[in-house]
């Protein structure tokens, strides 16, 4: 029975070479259509709102829309790497937003599918280890960020540095609010069905419908103008925890009478 097998195998290879090859042909092109970018970061965004739609928010849940946290607006929302995915959806309407997305290509159909729902995007990086050594690019976006807090908007970042320790903050979004004297928000949304990609560094969270969603935000953090090295340092290791404790408090209430 082997040989049979294995000519089926080799006329299976046979077979999928023209796919194959045409995907190579049109992946290229797709990757740099604006358009085509346009299109699927609509279909990412309608598929967010499904989700939405579908997970009525669990017994305890935040109420972001009721203007509950407004005497600490504008604040620097802080988010997980890997937990943000929902965050655009759940943010409120008419709520001005500025969020911060990486410069990487992988980023920028985030930064087209987050304004799809109004928020504006700021390319950039702020998780740098050492706040005094920003790059070109990061500084620029911090910049912006602050220009925004000013202005009044919220700002969102992720606090934790891309391919760095998951859930451990950066010194960026602490330096963010050290310049601009604004507090910093850890906050958490997850749903009751969710997938998580093991293999991911972040461990990814796919929400998925018809469960239940959580919001929590967790304990404010407010950093001195005159905060000094060892000071910021306490201050990352407050957002680190604040946001940690808010990410278990969101999915224990999700998961409840699972």
């Amino acid at each position: 029975m082997a040989p049979p097998r294995a000519e089926n195998t080799l006329a299976g290879h046979k077979r999928n070479r023209p796919f194959k090859k045409a995907w190579r042909k049109i992946r290229q092109p797709l990757a740099e259509s604006r358009f085509a970018k346009g299109a699927i970061a609509s279909l990412f965004a309608q598929a967010l709102r499904f989700i939405r739609l579908t997970n009525p928010p669990a017994k305890g849940s935040a109420s972001i829309s009721g203007g509950e946290y407004a005497d600490l607006e504008p604040g620097i929302i802080a988010l997980w790497h890997g937990q943000h995915i929902l965050a655009p959806v759940f943010y409120p309407q008419g709520r001005p937003l500025v969020a911060m997305v990486s410069r990487s290509a992988d980023a920028e159909l985030n930064a087209l599918m987050v304004e799809k729902f109004g928020i504006e995007a700021v390319r950039g990086s702020g998780g740098r280890e050492n706040a005094r050594h920003l790059d070109k690019g990061g500084a620029k976006a911090l910049i912006a960020l602050k220009k925004a807090l000013v202005a009044g908007k919220n700002v969102a970042m992720i606090a934790d540095i891309p391919h760095g320790t998951p859930r451990d903050a950066g010194l960026g979004i602490v330096l963010l609010a050290r310049l601009s004297g604004r507090p910093i928000l850890p906050a958490a949304i997850t749903t009751s069905r969710r997938k998580i990609l093991e293999r991911s560094w972040d461990k990814t969270t796919i929400n998925l419908p018809f469960g239940r969603s959580s919001i929590v935000v967790g304990k404010p953090v407010f950093v001195p103008a005159d905060a000094d090295d060892a000071e910021m340092e306490r201050k990352r290791q407050e957002v680190t925890d604040s946001l940690n404790a808010a990410t278990e408090r969101a999915y224990k209430l999700a998961d409840a009478g699972k």
